[in-house]
């Protein structure tokens, strides 16, 4: 780790001849981002902890024979979440007599809002990886880690109003190109 960035492809490659420390850094940069997807799938914090968990038990499995496509691991796991997450949901289903809570799940399931989401979340990842490597930094260590700009400045040796100001731009940026995707 350089500089605070990290470099997926190489913990990757790492964690699958066997480093637990690789996978363990992948899992600190990404439990937080999956959680948020899976809790937006499931609607459950106890249902996202378990769906964040059994990501990254299959992450764990299938990461020695992951060829990754980008620079991030992050579009994989979401991938990865979201069939947890279905699982869950199918689970919850079967194991409901109530049929009030049948009635609560269809917005979770409904394929046309996952497709909607998934091409959201891709698009918003894209929008991510052409950041500079600066802002990407930022935008992980702020918006998918929860730190404050000044913890933030301090990790990357830039200014507090650096961190502001960058990531008030990354924002509109994102929060743009969510509108645009989301528009039919």
């Amino acid at each position: 780790m350089t500089h605070g960035v990290i470099d997926d492809r190489a913990l990757v490659a790492r964690a699958a001849g066997g480093s637990e420390v690789a996978y363990r850094e992948l899992y600190r940069a990404y439990a937080r981002p999956v959680y948020w997807i899976a809790f937006g799938l499931v609607g459950n914090p106890a249902d996202a902890e378990d769906v964040v968990q059994e990501t990254f038990v299959v992450a764990w499995r299938k990461i020695p024979s992951l060829r990754l496509e980008g620079e991030s691991l992050l579009p994989w796991l979401a991938t990865v979440c979201r069939l947890q997450a279905q699982n869950r949901l199918r689970a919850r289903r079967r194991h409901s007599s109530h049929a009030a809570l049948s009635d609560a799940i269809p917005s979770a399931v409904d394929v046309e809002a996952q497709v909607v989401q998934a091409h959201t979340v891709s698009a918003i990842l894209a929008e991510v990886d052409r950041l500079s490597d600066l802002d990407r930094e930022i935008f992980r260590l702020c918006a998918a880690e929860g730190y404050g700009y000044e913890a933030a400045a301090v990790s990357l040796g830039v200014s507090h109003g650096t961190v502001r100001n960058r990531l008030s731009r990354i924002r509109s940026r994102v929060r743009a190109t969510a509108i645009e995707t989301e528009t039919p």
